[in-house]
């Protein structure tokens, strides 16, 4: 078999579909794991018929690919990244390529961007957004680092991103970290759109006494308007699945949640550079009080709900979803915006020169956040590409002047029912400050 054309390390399954990806966009990969066991099996079942082969030493790895060498580390951020660079370093020739594909934060890629120059190696930090099934069938993938490595690396991670429109859902992010900052908003702004989802539900379910089934449909309906996204999409489908017993199982779950980091990062940078994300800060925040869960369950005998039962005529609940759906869709609009200001500011900070109106292409498919409102913040960019904010765009402008009464009732409604509504009412605490 020929020189591969790149070089992967980490056989866990974002790894193996990522290999599986490329290979069938007739790329040849060799891939090595510290688990010769792990290699072994994934050769034998699940290569079949791909260009792909393996190597059981990072000698041998590198030895067969064809320069400039390209190696892609998909393993767990920290310590185990600075280690497997480590022992490639002195394998490797000059101009040769190290890609960290993990979810890696950017002050660590900036650091191993300047001292693998130093040392005549290209790095790249990418972000790799969609989970599992796009790194099978297309991701999002937002690559920063040392811009010499990118007309090596382009050619095979455009060809494997998720496409929109025609075109590739990756590009050029910027410099040293830049890639892994704008992975680690993008994390921060799922945060926030999967608690303004969650607010949405209880409102609907505790506040109007909707079934599972009844806010469904809802959810659904919102999925055909502007509010259509993935993560919009797969809550109707959640909705959908039953228990052994025949009930919900959204019913059966839960109600604690855990992280992997990348949204509190997002709040910690957010302070150090003084931009006020508080609908992604609020969403985290809203994950560590739900792990809180004995300590809730004692609080709520002491402090009951006290709201009394009452039954909505349809007209009622029909006036009281619309205010929802406009204050989940203006909300969002305030999450995103917020977004912006802080890659904005990050990029005045560390000398990065954005493409806002790409990163919001490059969202636009594969990943966990994509949706339509996303082609909206690419038109307003492409139209305006100094806006100051997306608020003071005119298409969001219309949206949120459309939406702000609504949006007021719903927050308004979720205080009268005594339940919580971090997200949705601390953007609309930053639209009246802003």
């Amino acid at each position: 078999m020929s020189a591969a054309d790149i070089g992967l390390i980490g056989l866990a399954v974002m790894g193996q579909n990522l290999v599986l990806n490329m290979a069938e966009h007739g790329f040849h990969v060799c891939v090595y794991n510290r688990s010769e066991q792990k290699t072994h099996e994934f050769i034998k079942n699940r290569t079949q018929g791909f260009p792909i082969s393996a190597a059981y030493s990072l000698q041998e790895l590198v030895d067969s690919l064809a320069a400039p060498r390209k190696i892609m580390l998909m393993v767990k951020a920290g310590e185990v990244v600075d280690s497997f660079i480590e022992q490639l370093v002195p394998l490797l020739d000059e101009g040769d390529i190290i890609i960290d594909g993990g979810n890696s934060l950017f002050i660590d890629s900036n650091r191993r961007t300047k001292e693998l120059a130093e040392k005549g190696i290209l790095f790249i930090g990418t972000g790799v957004s969609g989970g599992e099934e796009g790194a099978r069938f297309g991701p999002s993938i937002m690559p920063g680092g040392n811009h010499q490595a990118w007309s090596s690396v382009k050619p095979i991670f455009q060809a494997i991103a998720a496409k929109s429109d025609g075109e590739a859902c990756c590009d050029w992010v910027g410099d040293d970290g830049a890639g892994h900052y704008v992975k680690m908003v993008h994390n921060g702004i799922e945060y926030g759109d999967m608690q303004l989802i969650s607010e949405a539900y209880q409102l609907l379910r505790e506040g109007l006494g909707m079934s599972a089934d009844e806010c469904q449909k809802v959810f659904a309906a919102w999925n055909e308007g502007v509010l259509d996204s993935y993560l919009i999409e797969i809550t109707a489908e959640i909705l959908t699945f039953k228990d052994s017993d025949g009930e919900p199982l959204v019913d059966k779950i839960l109600d604690a949640a855990g992280q992997k980091g990348t949204g509190k990062w997002t709040g910690i940078s957010s302070l150090e550079l003084g931009i006020p994300v508080t609908l992604i800060t609020e969403s985290v925040y809203a994950r560590c009080l739900s792990a809180l869960k004995s300590e809730r369950q004692k609080a709520a005998k002491i402090y009951p709900r006290t709201v009394a039962a009452k039954t909505y005529s349809e007209d009622e609940k029909e006036g009281i979803i619309s205010s929802l759906h406009d204050a989940l869709y203006a909300s969002k609009i305030v999450s995103y915006a917020q977004g912006y200001m802080l890659m904005a500011e990050a990029a005045k900070s560390y000398g990065w020169d954005l493409n806002y109106g790409g990163i919001a292409l490059m969202w636009r498919g594969g990943c966990i956040i994509r949706s339509r409102f996303l082609g909206e913040i690419k038109k307003a960019y492409d139209q305006q590409p100094d806006l100051n904010n997306l608020l003071q765009a005119s298409f969001f402008e219309n949206a949120i002047k459309n939406a702000e009464q609504q949006w007021r009732k719903a927050v308004v409604f979720g205080i009268e029912q005594q339940i919580p509504t971090p997200t949705l009412s601390s953007a609309l605490a930053f639209f009246d400050g802003y």
